[in-house]
């Protein structure tokens, strides 16, 4: 009898790796980077943090009893809520531009 986990395959298959070609990808397809090296401002990093919740609430969806995951995607939502407000209160047009383009508001 083996007691070990016989899903390794399945379980490569779905960790969460995200390197530095597709974070660039990630940025350029949302037209948010302000330079090639840019991966610190308001924009890229809301827009990184609405992919990681996006792939986080897929995968609740199917894991429903993950309480790691699901701490961690309230996390980033909370993060993402301050990044917000923060870009809010200091450029209201770059605010609209982002919620418009990355579709978070109704």
């Amino acid at each position: 009898m083996k007691l070990t986990n016989q899903n390794k395959e399945n379980k490569a298959e779905q960790a969460f790796v995200f390197n530095h070609s597709e974070k660039g990808n990630l940025f350029k397809t949302f037209g948010f980077q302000k330079s090639e090296q840019d991966s610190g401002s308001s924009e890229s990093q809301i827009t990184l943090f609405t992919y990681r919740i996006k792939h986080l609430t897929e995968h609740l969806s199917v894991k429903k009893k993950d309480h790691a995951a699901k701490l961690g995607l309230l996390k980033l939502v909370g993060k993402r809520k301050r990044l917000l407000a923060y870009l809010k209160k200091e450029d209201l047009s770059r605010y609209r531009d982002i919620i418009t383009n990355l579709g978070l508001r109704k």
